[in-house]
């Protein structure tokens, strides 16, 4: 009860949700996806990146709890490693031009595809760690507890945006695309997590 109570949760629920509604390839993956296959592919697909997002949050909570019981300054350098992480996705967003799209294995269960590209990808464990990992609070108690419990809240609002980008792709897939890639849309969300990676350096500090 007392994470709940001193989390940052302005910073923490708008970090999470600019970060999931930012244009990048997996949108443009499970958009057409979902647009091609229909929403039952899709909804299989959101089961598999939830799943393979929660074994990350575990490995993230497990072995960062452990690290961090014998190196309390660790907070501080995943501090700036969250604020660092924010700036890169900043430029990630600004970069997206639809080129990294995997428009190939779209034929592949949604499934499958979901839970391994999640499974394997690092990016999603640097981020639990050193990007929900800086809003624990060594002070409040079990650091694994702690991530545990952010990690689930971010799959959690991740897989509300991803439901609803699978209903969306199967109506209107082509807009969608045509949106992530835009010049607007992409300044919009770099700009913005730009301004979230300052806010979390300086509300942290």
């Amino acid at each position: 009860m007392e994470l709940f109570l001193n989390v940052d949760w302005p910073t923490f629920l708008l970090a999470m949700l600019l970060i999931e509604l930012t244009p990048g390839p997996n949108m443009g993956w499970l958009t057409l996806l979902s647009a091609r296959h229909g929403a039952r592919v899709g909804l299989t697909a959101v089961l598999g990146i939830a799943l393979g997002l929660a074994v990350q949050v575990l490995v993230a909570a497990t072995g960062l709890s452990a690290v961090m019981a014998g190196y309390p300054i660790l907070y501080e350098t995943l501090r700036w490693g969250g604020v660092l992480f924010m700036i890169w996705l900043a430029w990630q967003a600004f970069a997206e031009n639809g080129s990294a799209t995997p428009a190939t294995g779209l034929q592949e269960k949604g499934f499958r595809r979901g839970f391994i590209a999640n499974l394997l990808n690092p990016k999603a464990l640097v981020f639990y760690a050193v990007v929900i990992g800086q809003f624990t609070d060594p002070t409040l108690g079990s650091i694994w507890w702690q991530i545990l419990t952010l990690g689930a809240l971010h799959i959690g609002i991740a897989t509300l945006v991803h439901l609803a980008l699978v209903f969306m792709g199967t109506r209107i897939g082509d807009g969608i695309e045509t949106w992530r890639t835009s010049f607007t849309a992409r300044v919009f969300f770099s700009v913005s997590l730009f301004a979230v990676a300052i806010w979390i350096a300086i509300s942290t500090s």
